[in-house]
Order: C-alpha cells, then structure tokens, then sequence
C-alpha cells in the first residue's frame, strides 16, 4: 500500500475548522491520498453518555461532508469502552500504521489514547522515524474560534444566523419525511415533517425562514431527475417543536415550501437548511390566531429568502 496523509479527529459538524485542517493537510502533501480518521459514535456518548454533546450532524452526513472537503478516504473507527482503553503505543500500532502515514495532521488541542494521555508531543515521539506529524491551530470567525461547541450553543437559543458564520453555511438538518397529524393541509399549510432524534442536535423551538432539497434524486412529485439535474431548492417557513396549540409531544422540524401544496413527500429524504428565526414558539388560543400567525411567517419567509 502507498504511503498516506491521514488526518484524524471528531469531524462533527465539519466546520471550516475542519475544513482548513483537511485542506493544510492535503498542501503540505499534494502528491498523497488523503485520508481521515473519524470516531463514531462520539467518545462522551460511550464514556459519559448523560454528558454527551447533540451532533451536529449523522454519519452520512459527516462522510460526505468530509468527502466534499477532500478526503479521498474516510476511515470510521468504532469507539467502544475497549478502543477507549488503548493505549497511546496501542492507537498508534492499530490505528495510525495500518494506514501507511508518511504524514498525521491533528489540530493543536489533539489528545488520544487511554484517559486522553497522549499528546501532540506524544504523538511525534511515537512516529519519530516512521511519519511526521503536523499540529494546527484551530480557526476564528471574529473573536472566537470556531469549534462544534460554540454552534451547538448558538443552535440551543435559536441564533442560526450564528451558527452559520462558525459552520461556514447554513446549519442543516436531514431526515426521511414521516406522516404527521395531517393539520397542516388542513389549514392551508401542508407540511414535511421530520421527527427530532434524541442524539442530534436541532435549533431551538420556533419558527424560522429556509430552504427545502430533497436528496434522493427526485422531483417533489417523486420522479426521477432527468440527468445530472440538480435537486430544487425550495423556499420554506420551518416551525420546531411539539406543536402546544395542539397539545403536542413529539418533536418534529416542520416544513411548509412556500405555496405550494403539491408537493408528495412522504418516505423522501429531505433536507432542511435554517437562514433565519422569525419567532419563538407560541400556544395559539385558536385556529384563527394559528393561521393568521403563519399567513404572517409566510409572508416574512417570502420576505427574507427573496422567493
């Protein structure tokens, strides 16, 4: 096998932090495959679950993510309590060198093995003669420097426009559409829903302005795409949360594509793109005050998105 460049971390989110590490790799080495390392599922889930962070994003989602930045090849360790019990030597011997490094870049804050004992520091003294390694530091937007954390943070009050300068686009949440109570056609509004899974991370309940693609190659009626055409993107007003007028549990990302309502859906897999919130959750009095509400997010979505 030819020697590599491998680049290891977390990847959630793929943020251009992330981006610039895979990038920083591939010039120093423009001449080797590049290829990531990444852990599934996230460490604090295994080793700490009630301190597990909300992802923000699936693991297709972060192959592809990771792909579109460059990666030749991504490499999906199963992080297990056993993998968490390497050793720095072990990580080395069983992760790193079946893949052929002559290069391993990390970021600056890299820790690895059993009780995050190995370092940086650690690392190049355990590839002295066998790969060099690179450490950089990690990127800023403004003051802060970009990292999973500081999105998570903006997503869990809502602040999307935020969390879009950290992530480098728009966040976006992915999911198959499932049948809902069937309101939202009801009133005017039909809607592609999308249920909230516990582990993934999701803005705060509200309303907000967006976009609409479905991923499976077809149309909004289910044919398939002509080609290589391009998905549509459409215009939406999104609502998250459990729906308390209606005295709602579940929660779901709830997508009206802007006029129209002939859209078939059900099955699709469907993602949703956040630009703006318009407002947080309300519990509605009545239908009448329901509807004249969101005559009114629609209006501000057309406004906002220039649809």
């Amino acid at each position: 096998m030819s020697e590599t460049v491998v680049v290891i971390g977390n990847f959630d989110g793929v943020h251009p932090g992330h981006v610039e590490v895979l990038r920083e790799a591939q010039d120093r080495r423009p001449d080797l495959p590049l290829v990531v390392v990444t852990f599934w599922p996230h460490p604090v889930r295994v080793l700490r679950p009630q301190q597990a962070p909300m992802l923000l994003t699936g693991l297709d989602d972060r192959i592809a993510l990771l792909r579109a930045a460059g990666a030749d090849r991504v490499e999906v360790v199963n992080f297990t309590r056993e993998f968490a019990q390497l050793s720095p030597e072990q990580f080395v011997t069983d992760v790193l060198l079946p893949l052929h490094p002559a290069l391993v870049v990390v970021g600056e804050n890299f820790r690895f093995g059993h009780r995050a004992s190995g370092t940086v520091h650690t690392l190049r003294e355990l590839g002295r003669g066998r790969f060099e390694v690179d450490a950089l530091r990690l990127v800023r937007f403004g003051d802060e420097e970009t990292c999973s954390t500081i999105i998570r943070d903006a997503l869990a009050v809502g602040d999307v426009a935020h969390a879009a300068e950290h992530l480098g686009r728009p966040f976006r949440f992915a999911g198959i559409v499932a049948h809902g109570d069937h309101r939202g056609r009801e009133l005017g509004f039909p809607t592609a829903n999308l249920p909230v899974p516990r582990d993934l991370a999701c803005p705060a309940d509200g309303v907000y302005a967006g976009w609409v693609t479905r991923l499976d190659g077809r149309d909004g009626h289910g044919a398939a795409l002509p080609g290589d055409d391009e998905p549509a993107r459409w215009p939406a007003a999104i609502s998250v949360g459990t729906n308390p007028t209606f005295d709602g549990v579940q929660r779901r990302v709830e997508s009206y594509v802007l006029g129209r309502t002939d859209l078939e859906l059900y099955g699709a897999p469907i993602a949703v793109e956040f630009i703006a919130r318009l407002r947080g959750q309300v519990r509605f009095e009545g239908i009448a005050a329901l509807v004249d509400q969101m005559s009114e997010d629609v209006r501000r979505s057309y406004q906002i998105l220039d649809a």
